[in-house]
């Protein structure tokens, strides 16, 4: 039941003050009186814990009072909702969300890889104790797409899910895209922006959009959690050239997560892909994210915002805390978790599509051939083929663009090429968005 006419302040408990921490605090000091009128109450942050009582976060943390022991704070009387900010699926993260909803304690979180393998469990705590587990934050930063897919499309059918999750992977490929360099001068540029973390691996690599997707494909389809499921594939083997031949053809290459259900089975993977100029997802620059989701009534629904930083973040966070203070909790995943469905893991060699495949190879007479061949015994049709370089000493690219047909033809064309001294380095595969 909504309670819009609550008074008493809502006292929250912020656990992880790096940077969206100190921007929850910034936010609810600087637009205090508007969310009070908002959420029916003031929204006070009461006390704060992290791993380093001493350093300088660039806001003022005297008003409120330091905790050594943020365990306790499930348990304490004066703290009405617990939010977690400080990251990681295991550890002390998941032990406070446990702790919080056994006791019916509200819980905010920004946490999507303890939501992609911890979700399940974390919901029937929450189910059995009548309180929130809310998330807003965990996926595309200040974008509202849980609330979008969650109750907004919450009576459509949605085919598909899939969108731009990760902002350092964008604002790496868009940046070669617009100033031609290559991937590993614009990681390093993006680490020294701060927009990759000194160790990159888990955006660069897909494992950042596969969490996040994760939560997204059980929302849209009403289905269990499956990270394990998901096939992830990152960006580190995107070279220039890619960049260059996709604008040749038309495209642009953007890392996408993306998930289908269906009779055959739930379809999950994060890749590199191909996006038509025409398609909105081709227009999403720098670190921003996009989410598209498709119903049967509502048509394309299209969501796109800063996926990160500190302002994005901390808006998703206390937009979470004005629902609690509005007693609006719902079901973490949109339906209760006896109502989520499994679902077996879709053969994507199955799936049909145009595919655009680079070779770096041999110069040398009867290369060409020699693709040709593999593809045309696997089943593979070429639309294009197109020889980059030729006469240099370190080997000439081959870029190829199929027609449509099944991604297991593509796999069984690698196959007849693998071992070959013909090719110099590893082929890269990445499909088109249809």
């Amino acid at each position: 039941m909504t309670n819009l006419h609550r008074h008493a302040p809502l006292r929250v408990a912020l656990v992880g003050l790096g940077t969206v921490g100190g921007g929850v605090i910034r936010l609810l000091e600087t637009n205090g009186d508007l969310i009070a009128r908002r959420a029916g109450c003031p929204i006070q942050v009461v006390a704060i814990s992290a791993r380093d009582k001493n350093k300088d976060r660039g806001v003022d943390l005297s008003p409120y009072e330091w905790v050594d022991d943020m365990n306790s704070l499930a348990t304490r009387d004066d703290v009405d909702v617990v939010v977690e900010l400080i990251g990681g699926s295991d550890g002390p993260a998941l032990t406070l969300a446990r702790q919080c909803l056994t006791v019916g304690k509200p819980f905010v979180t920004a946490n999507k890889a303890m939501l992609a393998h911890h979700g399940l469990d974390l919901a029937r705590l929450a189910e059995a104790g009548g309180t929130a587990l809310k998330y807003e934050a965990a996926v595309a930063g200040g974008i509202p797409v849980i609330k979008g897919m969650r109750e907004g499309a919450a009576a459509n059918e949605i085919s598909r899910v899939y969108g731009i999750l990760n902002g350092t992977c964008n604002y790496i490929l868009t940046t070669m895209e617009k100033e031609g360099r290559g991937f590993d001068e614009v990681l390093k540029e993006a680490q020294e922006l701060g927009y990759a973390e000194a160790d990159p691996s888990f955006d660069i690599d897909g494992v950042d959009a596969a969490h996040k997707l994760t939560i997204l494909a059980s929302l849209a389809f009403g289905t269990e959690l499956d990270f394990d499921a998901v096939a992830t594939t990152g960006i580190r083997h995107v070279i220039a050239a890619d960049i260059a031949e996709a604008a040749a053809l038309g495209y642009r290459i953007r890392l996408v997560g993306m998930a289908q259900n269906g009779p055959e089975g739930l379809f999950q993977r994060v890749h590199p892909m191909l996006v038509p100029l025409d398609h909105p997802l081709a227009h999403v620059d720098g670190s921003l994210n996009a989410v598209v989701a498709e119903g049967n009534f509502v048509g394309r629904l299209f969501f796109q915002g800063r996926g990160a930083g500190d302002g994005p973040t901390a808006s998703a966070v206390v937009a979470d805390l004005i629902d609690v203070a509005r007693d609006e909790y719902g079901d973490a995943f949109a339906m209760p978790v006896a109502a989520l469905t499994p679902q077996h893991k879709a053969d994507a060699g199955a799936r049909i599509g145009r595919t655009y495949l680079r070779f770096k190879v041999q110069d040398r007479p009867g290369v060409l051939a020699e693709i040709a061949a593999a593809t045309r015994d696997a089943g593979v049709s070429i639309e294009s083929m197109i020889q980059r370089g030729a006469n240099q000493a370190d080997g000439v690219l081959v870029a190829i663009v199929t027609h449509a047909g099944e991604e297991r033809c593509i796999a069984d064309t690698l196959d007849r090429l693998a071992g070959s001294d013909s090719l110099l380095d590893t082929p890269m595969v990445m499909h088109i968005l249809d």
